[in-house]
């Protein structure tokens, strides 16, 4: 399975998850493509609003580009959304990590998948947040 059908299977699967949960929830057309800022998930409660980086993963640490962080950040403080980065790791649940609990390297920024555990909150945790 090639990158793209890959991250749009997990978007896929994070939108079936918050519609199930009572949330509405949409992928992005052209997130990470468009010359405007966009999320690949955007989803709401009428309470809440959430724009997710959406990243599965084989390896046991996941790097951002700085442009992918910077432009989740600049979306949602325009939209009014919290942020977060939600990444599956192999054999793990979704964790969504705060863009704060990101450590930046020179080029990127990066997350462990034992930091996830540490920092990241479980689907469950964010909903009822």
């Amino acid at each position: 399975m090639n990158h793209k059908a890959k991250g749009s299977n997990a978007e896929r699967e994070l939108i079936h998850l918050f519609w199930q949960a009572g949330w509405a929830a949409v992928r992005v057309a052209g997130s990470g493509s468009s010359k405007y800022p966009s999320p690949d998930v955007l989803a709401s409660n009428n309470l809440r609003k959430i724009a997710l980086e959406v990243k599965a993963t084989r390896d046991h640490a996941k790097y951002f580009t700085k442009k992918e962080i910077e432009e989740l950040v600049l979306f949602s403080n325009t939209f009014g959304a919290e942020c977060f980065v939600a990444i599956k790791f192999p054999k793990g649940n979704w964790r969504f990590v705060s863009v704060e609990d990101l450590k930046i390297t020179e080029k990127s920024y990066m997350i462990s998948e034992e930091e996830t555990e540490l920092k990241g909150f479980l689907f469950e945790e964010v909903i009822e947040k």
